[in-house]
């Protein structure tokens, strides 16, 4: 892989972990429009590390508040507002690994990622679903009201975008709106439940290369680190700040514009 193609595709990954329009369709795509090769599993490794370097920074006060409400939970401490928030992430997460396992022991996660058309549909048909839930639901719950409750749905929601072109931020902000949360704090729900998914991703994956021969350069790898979690940090900051005055209808077009682009591809 050429430096420039590194930086590309680091750079996209960054640039879509966040935003509701499918990092993995993007990085799936990407390769197949242009010629890329693919990146392979230790440069996934990395681009999701800075992506997660870059929600943790950018979310730092949560963070650090679900992690001592994590370790309070080892002492007792069940009751506080940071052990309720580390428990609702915990909660939100089992659904994603489960079936995620499921999908990855029984290779069909691997069938859909060559899947033009699955792309296409969940594109469009969640891109849809999302525009529903934000243009028609009351936007009336705030993130400091998450129950135990609403990150098992959640949890749920997250859980179907380990199917190719769904994207995990866009689903679970879909959620949240449909709950009647705020669109901000839908958003910051969603990037909150991102990150042990992303670990739990990353851990997988890091299983996976463990014990191969490795020819990629660290200087690569470290690169990737680095312009994922920029382009991360600038992607979501901007989305964050965009959400206090418009909707979510811009990225709802441009899936939809992008689903129905590659069902025609796949079919015609």
């Amino acid at each position: 892989m050429t430096l420039f193609n590194l930086i590309i595709i680091s750079i996209i990954q960054g640039i879509t972990e966040f935003l509701p329009i499918s990092s993995s369709a993007h990085l799936i795509l990407l390769p197949q429009a242009v010629g890329f090769d693919d990146q392979g599993q230790i440069i996934d490794v990395a681009v999701h590390l800075g992506t997660l370097i870059a929600v943790v920074l950018y979310f730092w006060g949560d963070v650090k508040n679900a992690f001592f409400g994590f370790l309070g939970l080892f002492k007792g401490q069940l009751h506080t507002r940071n052990a309720h928030l580390a428990v609702a992430l915990i909660i939100a997460t089992i659904p994603a690994i489960i079936f995620g396992a499921i999908l990855k022991l029984s290779g069909a996660s691997d069938a859909m990622r060559d899947s033009i058309a699955i792309i296409g549909w969940t594109m469009l048909l969640f891109g849809l679903l999302l525009w529903w839930a934000d243009s028609r639901m009351p936007m009336a719950r705030q993130a400091e009201t998450w129950t135990f409750k609403h990150a098992f749905v959640l949890g749920m929601w997250q859980a179907l975008a380990l199917i190719p072109g769904t994207s995990r931020s866009g689903i679970t902000i879909t959620g949240a709106r449909l709950l009647g949360y705020k669109r901000i704090d839908a958003a910051r729900l969603s990037m909150l439940m991102s990150i042990p998914t992303i670990l739990a991703a990353g851990g997988m994956e890091t299983l996976d290369v463990i014990g191969q021969k490795s020819s990629v350069p660290l200087g690569d790898i470290l690169l990737a680190v680095l312009f994922s979690a920029v382009a991360a940090f600038l992607a979501l900051s901007l989305m964050m700040r965009w959400l206090r005055h418009v909707s979510f209808t811009p990225y709802v077009i441009y899936r939809v514009i992008l689903g129905l682009g590659l069902l025609g591809l796949a079919y015609f």
